[in-house]
């Protein structure tokens, strides 16, 4: 049971981490544009192999 008292701490520190990196992600607009990624998949303009 002692051990409980190490992991409670590291997990809540953990997930506060993993909290703060989600938020900073949203605030700095790395979600802003998920439709433009789904039409320029089909698009022959942005292909992957160099044109000769």
């Amino acid at each position: 049971m002692e051990v409980l008292s190490y992991l409670i701490p590291i997990s809540l520190i953990l997930g506060s981490v993993g909290l703060l990196a989600f938020i900073y992600t949203v605030k700095s607009n790395q979600y802003d544009d998920p439709e433009g990624d789904a039409r320029r998949i089909l698009s022959d303009e942005w292909d992957d192999r160099p044109k000769p």
